[in-house]
């Protein structure tokens, strides 16, 4: 980070978005700020995190004013600094008021600008220690499929059966959900983010089930959708699409391919198979300290894959009124290809 300051002409950064902190100097906690320069990093948070900062905080200094919150504490120190004439700042994730405060409080002679996504670029590749963080989640995630399996019952709630698996996650060490679990059974499986309702389990019909944990701060993601009853010739033929689609875009998972080329190789089996329009989002995402992360694996996009890269793979059909399918599998690009870590059946399971 350091040695990419200069090369954009800036002086520093002041780091406020959370995850990008904790990648950088190990802080975990809600309240704090990171200002990094081409030699030194300053780490500024508020008394309720003394003890946190000086066991996780790694290559920065520590300032705490006891009083003061790390916003304040921060523009005191960066008004102090004549050699900054240049600051960066994350234009993603500031608000205007506080941009405002800044701009006023360090005066005329810095001049604020937006930073390029410096940090985000790093975290795309992930490390070895980062990469069995995230195996760890999925594996977690995996072994709660069970759980899930047995949960589907036509008299539970979709709340329930979240509750369950929610339930046995914590029980198995994850450190929470990585998101608002989504369970959406029979028409509502037609909703591609249909979170846990109080709408019952269907008697008979599809269940798409989308969760993922936390552990150890990385994240798991991972969407496998059953069947209630006897699976109708139009459910397996749509479900069947689904896998096929899903197969042939982690064929397409190797360096130097597009993740626009991934999500392509999806979407041209799905129209093959007459069902293009009713795959309505894009084809993954990346994922780490953070659910949703770069890249995005979408249509059009450019960002090359390589080795070290953490996406998902989930490509959906949603046909209103009647059913949605979805299969969704947690991967990490190798140097020949990709090795799923998401491993759970995906053949079309009734319950």
């Amino acid at each position: 980070m350091q040695e990419e300051i200069p090369k954009h002409k800036l002086d520093a950064i002041l780091v406020g978005h959370l995850p990008n902190i904790r990648y950088l100097c190990g802080f975990s906690g809600s309240a704090g700020l990171l200002v990094v320069n081409d030699h030194e990093a300053q780490f500024f948070t508020d008394g309720r995190y003394t003890v946190q900062a000086r066991e996780e905080v790694k290559g920065a200094r520590i300032r705490i004013q006891n009083g003061k919150s790390a916003f304040a504490a921060a523009l005191d120190w960066l008004a102090e600094r004549k050699r900054i004439k240049r600051l960066g700042i994350e234009a993603a994730y500031i608000t205007v008021a506080d941009r405002d405060v800044l701009t006023k409080r360090v005066g005329r002679g810095v001049r604020i600008v937006n930073a390029p996504p410096l940090i985000e670029r790093m975290r795309m590749v992930k490390s070895e220690d980062e990469i069995g963080k995230i195996r760890s989640a999925c594996e977690l995630g995996s072994h709660l499929f069970d759980t899930l399996a047995e949960a589907l019952k036509p008299d539970r709630t979709e709340s329930q059966v979240a509750g369950q698996l929610e339930l046995a996650a914590r029980d198995a060490g994850a450190d929470q959900m990585a998101f608002t679990t989504i369970i959406a059974g029979g028409k509502r499986s037609a909703l591609p983010h249909g979170r846990a309702s109080v709408a019952p389990i269907p008697d008979e019909g599809f269940v798409v089930c989308d969760f993922g944990v936390i552990l150890s701060g990385y994240c798991s993601d991972m969407t496998r959708t059953l069947h209630v009853g006897r699976p109708s010739a139009e459910a397996r033929r749509v479900y069947e699409a689904v896998r096929e689609a899903q197969q042939a875009a982690l064929e397409a998972v190797r360096p130097g391919k597009t993740v626009g080329e991934v999500d392509a190789a999806a979407r041209k089996l799905l129209h093959k198979r007459g069902l293009g329009k009713y795959f309505t989002h894009s084809t993954g995402h990346g994922l780490g300290l953070e659910i949703h992360e770069a890249p995005r694996v979408a249509a059009g996009q450019t960002e090359i894959l390589r080795p070290g890269t953490v996406i998902t793979i989930e490509p959906g059909v949603y046909l209103p009124g009647k059913f949605g399918v979805r299969i969704e599998d947690t991967v990490v690009v190798t140097e020949t290809g990709c090795d799923i870590l998401t491993k759970c059946p995906k053949e079309l399971l009734s319950v």
